[in-house]
């Protein structure tokens, strides 16, 4: 049951991610979450955020920016950043993913999400079938909406790690 919530992927941060081994696997297009995720809640793009968008766009991958946040915000940190987007996205709905591949002109199988929330950034990807990279949230600051969500989160990450290592354990064995 908590499978649906696990990611595919961990990172330290969305700058640590190894997009030429995706993009030598097939990846096309990446889908980022904002905040938390590439800035912290409410932050400007900065000089981080528009090297790896010119360097993913350079690499021949699309880039789009998927957050369920307000189109002035969205608009405005994509216009600065070099990257499409579609805001008030709905996730974790899988419409959204869905519309971005399209925008990309990507598939399932050709994109890749990277996020910092389990509920909604990594269920929102596994429901319309894209690989997830779950990244550490920037900054510890957050509403409280989003901090509940995480101590449920944690619950989660226990099981996904726990589990993670008896299949790691399994895999050895055989």
């Amino acid at each position: 049951m908590l499978e649906q919530f696990y990611p595919d992927h961990e990172a330290d941060s969305a700058y640590d991610i190894d997009y030429n081994a995706l993009y030598e696997k097939g990846c096309r297009g990446i889908i980022f979450d904002i905040d938390n995720t590439l800035v912290p809640h409410g932050a400007p793009a900065d000089g981080r955020v528009k090297r790896l968008v010119k360097e993913l766009k350079a690499m021949g991958m699309g880039v789009l920016f998927l957050s369920n946040n307000k189109e002035p915000r969205v608009k405005s940190f994509s216009i600065q950043a070099g990257g499409d987007y579609i805001f008030k996205a709905g996730k974790p709905g899988a419409p959204g993913y869905i519309r971005a591949m399209k925008k990309l002109g990507t598939t399932p199988e050709s994109t890749v999400f990277v996020g910092d929330q389990l509920f909604t950034d990594i269920w929102g990807a596994k429901r319309a079938g894209v690989e997830s990279y779950l990244v550490k949230p920037i900054h510890p600051k957050e509403e409280i909406q989003i901090v509940l969500k995480r101590r449920l989160e944690k619950i989660v990450l226990y099981f996904y790690h726990k589990n993670g290592e008896a299949l790691k354990s399994n895999n050895e064995e055989h």
